[in-house]
């Protein structure tokens, strides 16, 4: 989950379907005295049908080539309602969805998500392609939910980014107010462009997607790998559909318990920590290589006199773009999910110095702008971020502001919104903070859906895995959501501020997951230690 792509100033297919087959398994796992396969009454059109699973194809079918031990992965596709409250209207949406077989027998499916919300997942099994424990006898299963990637799409006409260069920390009224109609302006467009489809991205709906897909796969119950904004999809799920619930791991989570306004709203805590805490302090411990600082203070300041230069004028690369005071600022935010990004966050850092000093020579000013645009193309392509992948057009950040303003309250106004991006800037959380009143959801003219109560009562224990200077989903929530949600462990990662825990490189986390995940061993809260930063090239 990233509150970048819900700021306007800070932005951030088809295989062969099958109808008409009824699956074996429906009759044999009622036939064993086994719940219905089918137990919510989903209109047969949709029940019977059959995923044609194939090689996935590049790019139609997937956005990037699958990496090393993902090569195989398979792809198809099925129909869904596009209502569920009116499934029978015979309008459909495409849902997008791909696998990784199981190395064995498969006997169970474990689905996964990589967040947003609405982030397209269809290449994210790859994500766990080295777990092979894991996937001895489960099949990782990916998808786009509605509205994203190779799935149905909605869209916001191009209209976020709009005024990406306005600085929200200049707090002159004019400049706020041109911000607050460039939000308007998209948020209006997101609503009209997205027709009457856009309502109908939500969370209810796509958890009534998910378990169609859990029907065309033949399981009595899924498994369930969420990161971030996937935590509260797959929370969503568990408590709507608790006895098809199985083992659910919900990896940096957000506060899944309380409403999407609420669990943002501790994200400029979480960014500003591990801006402060964690990368800074890191940089000044190479100063002899980054010459930025020789403590963490020193280097905030250095970076601060980078971007003041910044804001008396961007930055001009040689293809025509542009490094402007907040473009610094959302580079910044994007870089410190993963420590990966922290050597290249350092040269980022560097680079855009060099090119704001008068004094430094043309030759070390060409090399900087070379640097800083191969850095940014890393960033789109490969993601800083490392649960964020590739999309088509504007789908995914379309679905991003349209989730959360789709359902639940959302409450203030555009003045008490700038009051409260104020508050945080005198607390010195100034790196969100101060775009915390671009709040696309107080222009949504749809009265949001209300959300469920999600207290875990009746739902299988669910595992939380959460670092402790996560920025995106800062443990602050997780543990609320932890304490609400009845029957829920929580691994605390000590030590650790990546988004983004399991199969990332911590071989006690994944060891306790699996346990859980394979062999349903339900742990105790416990704290695990985290895995150290990197030393960077040259150090």
């Amino acid at each position: 989950m990233t509150r970048l792509r819900y700021a306007v100033v800070i932005p951030a297919i088809a295989g062969t379907l099958l109808a008409g087959f009824t699956p074996a398994f429906a009759g044999q796992g009622a036939a064993a005295g086994k719940q219905p396969l089918n137990s919510t009454n989903i209109p047969p059109q949709y029940a019977n049908q059959k995923l044609d699973w194939h090689k996935c194809a590049v790019p139609s079918e997937l956005p990037t080539a699958p990496p090393a031990g993902a090569e195989d992965m398979e792809c198809a596709t099925y129909k869904t309602p596009r209502n569920w409250y009116q499934a029978n209207a015979q309008i459909d949406l495409t849902i997008a969805v791909s696998r990784l077989k199981a190395t064995k027998d498969a006997t169970a499916s474990v689905v996964t998500n990589p967040g947003g919300p609405g982030a397209p997942g269809r290449n994210f099994p790859a994500r766990l392609r080295n777990q092979p424990k894991l996937r001895e006898h489960q099949e990782i299963v990916g998808f786009d939910p509605r509205g994203t990637g190779k799935s149905t799409n909605i869209t916001c006409g191009g209209a976020i980014g709009t005024g990406s260069d306005l600085d929200p920390r200049d707090r002159d009224r004019q400049n706020l107010n041109l911000i607050v109609a460039a939000t308007k302006y998209a948020a209006l467009s997101c609503q009209q462009k997205s027709g009457e489809l856009g309502p109908l991205i939500n969370t209810d709906q796509t958890v009534k997607d998910i378990d169609l897909l859990r029907v065309l796969l033949g399981r009595d119950k899924i498994n369930w790998v969420g990161y971030s904004a996937g935590t509260w999809m797959g929370a969503h799920y568990a408590q709507a559909y608790p006895t098809r619930t199985g083992r659910f791991v919900l990896d940096s989570a957000t506060e899944f318990t309380t409403t999407w306004q609420k669990s943002f709203d501790w994200q400029p805590l979480g960014f500003e920590r591990r801006w402060r805490q964690d990368f800074l302090p890191w940089m000044a411990k190479y100063d002899k290589l980054y010459h930025f600082g020789t403590t963490g203070e020193a280097a905030r300041q250095t970076y601060e006199q980078v971007r003041y230069a910044l804001t008396q004028g961007a930055v001009t690369l040689p293809d025509g773009s542009t490094v402007s005071a907040n473009g610094l600022d959302s580079f910044i935010a994007s870089s410190i999910y993963s420590k990966r990004a922290f050597p290249g966050l350092a040269d980022y850092l560097v680079s855009v110095r060099t090119l704001t000093q008068g004094t430094a020579s043309a030759q070390a000013k060409t090399s900087a702008a070379q640097k800083v645009k191969a850095a940014d193309k890393s960033t789109e392509t490969s993601g800083a971020q490392p649960l964020m992948v590739p999309t088509d057009g504007d789908a995914y950040d379309a679905s991003f502001w349209t989730i959360p303003c789709n359902e639940g309250p959302w409450t203030g106004t555009v003045n008490s919104a700038i009051k409260d991006s104020q508050r945080l800037i005198d607390k010195q959380l100034p790196l969100l903070g101060a775009g915390w009143f671009i709040q696309p959801c107080l222009f949504w003219k749809k009265q949001p859906a209300p959300l469920p109560v999600l207290d875990g009562k009746g739902v299988p224990p669910v595992l939380i895995v959460e670092s402790e200077h996560d920025p995106a989903t800062p443990i602050e929530g997780a543990r609320r959501a932890h304490k609400a949600f009845a029957g829920s462990r929580m691994l605390t990662i000590t030590g650790e501020g990546d988004h983004g825990i399991y199969a990332g490189g911590n071989a006690g986390v994944d060891k306790v997951v699996e346990a859980y995940l394979v062999d349903g061993v339900v742990p105790n809260d416990q704290s695990l230690p985290g895995v150290a930063l990197p030393v960077p090239p040259g150090a």
